[in-house]
């Protein structure tokens, strides 16, 4: 009988030298100095550096994020980094890892403010270096909350209503559509049994996104989410804002007669993804049949029906076999369609809350809440690094690449470590197909000019 081995029997060692693993994170170190997030980290938690420390703060917190972003999990996975000192610089223990993380969490919003403003002057500078190509208008954020399982006893884990037991974050992004960069811009952890559709919460998290922002961002911002933002307390503030939004509408009993109220005439077709007309299904306007006196004004209603998928479960409020849904916006646009659209594109935020749980947000590492607060500012510090270089230095299929792809692809690539003179070489396996874009990556990331 014939073997199917891979191959010849290899005899192995661990006795080589001058190597290191992980090399293409070598272009999430570079996007930091581009940006001049390496610069803003040290600068916020310099007040936390003692005398006699070894290890800056700043250097720590980023050793964390390009940590996450590679694949880590948990403070201890910073041993990735360590075992290629040479390319990465000192890197601390994971004592040293937790007294910081203590430290900050200790610290309540002093430390979190530190964090978040590091990672504003860095987004403000991605701005400026992506504004020529950018001319985007709307800027849309999207909300969204999520569970996460917690395995023991934490501060503030709590049953969920899918009958787990963990936490229930609420997450913004960046809309990562054509233009958009997917960029993460705030978190806060709650509880398990947290109701999805608390004001108070929508309200804390919109400020958060706005201190994110630079003035134009702002200027253009239209807030995105489901119906467990759609209250008067929200909506209100939103529109105090002049703030653009397209939020979830409950389909309720009102809604339903307003349906069977409108004329067929009145129904126009959807558009699917690719803006051509999507067989089966229509929208259509219900402001002028609903009492929306209570609401903030210019706010709208507008509906979509579409014959459900085989075997989809169809609701009290579902019309003539039909699947209804419907969204608010003060957007006056006449095109129905479209808007839409932009209402059902919301689901994209679902990639990077996934793409979240693929950096570090799986779990929650610590016993208290403060800790677990830091770790998600830590979380989404990593996915910008990630966003950051895939706009300002990756093509094709690595520029939308998920974090899976990206390790495998460009990451995870090993190096030799050369010094020879005054110069350190790094080195790429010449034959990984995708060593020459971790090259061009770096080469136009040291192009850009030096943040001031």
């Amino acid at each position: 009988m014939k073997s199917i081995g891979s191959g010849s029997r290899v005899h192995v060692r661990a006795d080589a030298s001058g190597c290191v693993s992980l090399a293409g994170a070598q272009v999430l170190v570079e996007t930091a100095r581009t940006v001049g997030l390496s610069a803003a980290l040290g600068e916020q938690l310099s007040r936390w550096r003692k005398p006699t420390a070894v290890h800056d703060p700043g250097k720590v917190v980023l050793d964390l994020a390009v940590m996450l972003a590679v694949g880590g999990d948990c403070p201890a996975d910073v041993t990735l980094l360590r075992a290629g000192s040479g390319l990465f610089g000192p890197v601390a223990s994971t004592a040293t890892i937790s007294r910081l993380v203590a430290t900050l969490a200790a610290s309540g919003e002093e430390g979190l403010s530190a964090l978040r403003s590091a990672r504003a002057a860095a987004r403000a500078q991605v701005a400026s270096l992506t504004a020529p190509q950018a001319e985007r208008g709307e800027v849309v954020v999207d909300i969204d909350a999520t569970l996460i399982t917690a395995h023991s006893e934490k501060e503030d884990a709590a049953p969920t209503y899918k009958r787990g037991f963990g936490f229930h974050p609420l997450l913004a992004y960046l809309d990562h559509g054509p233009g958009g960069t997917g960029e993460a811009l705030a978190g806060i952890n709650r509880r398990g049994n947290a109701n999805a559709g608390t004001a108070a919460d929508h309200l804390a998290i919109l400020d958060l996104i706005e201190n994110q922002l630079t003035p134009a961002q702002r200027e253009a911002l239209v807030i995105r989410t489901d119906t467990a933002a759609c209250s008067h307390a929200f909506l209100d503030e939103l529109t105090t804002r002049e703030l653009g939004y397209s939020v979830g509408f409950y389909a309720r009993a009102d809604v339903a007669a307003a349906i069977e109220a409108l004329p067929a005439t009145a129904w126009v077709p959807a558009v699917d993804a690719e803006e051509k007309v999507r067989d089966g299904a229509w929208v259509a306007e219900l402001s002028h049949l609903l009492h929306l006196d209570s609401w903030p004004p210019g706010m709208r209603v507008i509906a979509r029906k579409e014959r459900p998928h085989p075997g989809a479960q169809l609701r009290l409020t579902d019309i003539d076999g039909h699947r209804i849904t419907c969204f608010a916006t003060n957007h006056p646009g006449p095109d129905l369609p479209a808007l839409e659209l932009r209402h059902r594109r919301r689901a994209r935020i679902e990639d990077r809350i996934r793409a979240a749980k693929d950096t570090g947000l799986r779990n929650l590492p610590y016993k208290d809440a403060a800790s677990n607060q830091v770790w998600i500012e830590l979380v989404l510090l990593a996915q910008d690094l990630t966003a950051w270089t895939q706009t300002l230095a990756l093509h094709g299929e690595h520029a939308v690449a998920e974090p899976k792809r990206l390790r495998l692809l460009l990451f995870g690539i090993a190096a030799r470590l050369i010094r020879t003179g005054r110069r350190v070489i790094l080195d790429l396996y010449k034959s990984w197909p995708h060593a020459p874009a971790i090259v061009h990556a770096i080469t136009t990331l040291r192009a850009y000019p030096t943040p001031g």
